[in-house]
């Protein structure tokens, strides 16, 4: 076995050796797996009840008073019997009735008197991609002022700089020329943009602990507008081309006329890519999570059986679990690549002149 592999598990059996003891009974694998995949108005951070660390984050509402910003710390830490979250009792008298709803129709959402508000608050989802957007940011124009200063015939950029270039020519070269065909430059910022904020994001969910962990790409409403944007852009590129082969193609006359068979078929094809892209990038990503999370719950499901149970099984889960990051680290950069590639493709399709079929 790799000597560093070797001292990674001594460590993790170490530092379990010396982790308190859960009551298999009082802890829910289901609970915790999702509570990690889905979006909340609070940051958990660590620990559990009223001993947990909890970053609070902006709420903002339109209820039947009007609209109200204030901080999600003003909920109650546990639900009450009807299962809400209420504002506590020192808050001011504007924001009774609001509540978070923890169980029901409505669970995850704010809440006055049983009925959804206008919430536009700052998730942890939307925090967290905001980290990102900024993060990517601060990359990007560093790698932008460091060739800013240098002349074309200078030597190729090394470390960090290298490393996003080779990236960003790959992309570029084995991604987006191939799959738009030509003119694919004006569609290169686009594509770009969606490669690097997937991978960002990807790569950001996998770190436990803030800035990271939050699951953004696996967050169907993220997954949608990025989906959203693609459909956008695919259809301002289409051609005449493009639209005579939806409504109008070369097929037997009976196939689209007076019964429009084809032409139903390709005017619904252009929901389903989008909807494709949508669906593959949320649903892998989700459910890397959630294997990731719920192997590692593997300790503390047998944390009150017997000592060479609890050992062996826990030891067993951080192979597993080492393993399964190494996975999704290779999975950040295939999804993303699969997104912009498809996207690509779409395009591309959406491009093609007749000439060019054969």
């Amino acid at each position: 076995m790799n000597s560093k592999l070797k001292r990674i598990l001594c460590l993790a059996l170490l530092l379990l050796a010396f982790t308190p003891v859960t009551k298999a009974e009082d802890f829910s694998a289901k609970e915790v797996v999702l509570e990690h995949i889905k979006d909340s108005h609070e940051w958990h951070v660590y620990g559990e009840g009223e001993n947990s660390i909890v970053i609070p984050l902006p709420v903002i509402v339109k209820s039947s008073s009007g609209w109200h910003v204030f901080c999600s710390s003003r909920f109650e830490h546990h639900a009450s019997a009807d299962g809400l979250r209420h504002v506590k009792a020192d808050a001011p008298a504007e924001l009774q009735g609001l509540a978070i709803a923890v169980s029901g129709d409505n669970a995850g959402k704010i809440v006055e008197n049983g009925s959804p508000v206008l919430d536009f608050s700052i998730t942890k989802t939307v925090a967290v991609m905001f980290i990102n957007v900024a993060l990517l940011l601060c990359i990007i124009l560093s790698c932008a002022r460091w060739y800013k200063k240098r002349k074309a015939s200078d030597e190729a950029p090394g470390g960090f700089v290298g490393f996003i270039e080779m990236l960003v020519m790959y992309v570029v070269d084995e991604i987006i020329k191939p799959g738009v065909g030509k003119g694919y430059e004006k569609y290169v910022p686009y594509l770009l943009t969606c490669f690097f904020f997937i991978f960002t994001c990807n790569v950001m969910g996998l770190m436990p602990f803030p800035p990271g962990s939050g699951n953004v790409t696996g967050n169907i409403a993220v997954t949608f507008f990025l989906a959203l944007c693609t459909f956008i852009v695919v259809q301002f590129s289409g051609n005449k081309h493009y639209w005579k082969d939806i409504f109008w193609p070369d097929v037997p006359t009976w196939l689209k006329f007076p019964a429009p068979i084809i032409p139903i078929i390709e005017f619904v094809g252009i929901f389903t890519k989008p909807f494709a892209l949508m669906i593959r990038l949320f649903a892998n990503m989700m459910a890397g999570h959630a294997i990731a999370v719920a192997i590692t719950c593997i300790i503390f499901l047998v944390a009150a059986e017997a000592a060479a149970v609890q050992y062996s099984m826990s030891a067993l889960s951080i192979i597993m679990s080492i393993f399964m990051m190494c996975l999704e680290c290779l999975v950040c950069f295939i999804q993303a690549m699969v997104f912009t590639m498809l996207s690509a493709v779409f395009i591309g399709l959406a491009r093609v002149e007749p000439a060019h079929e054969a």
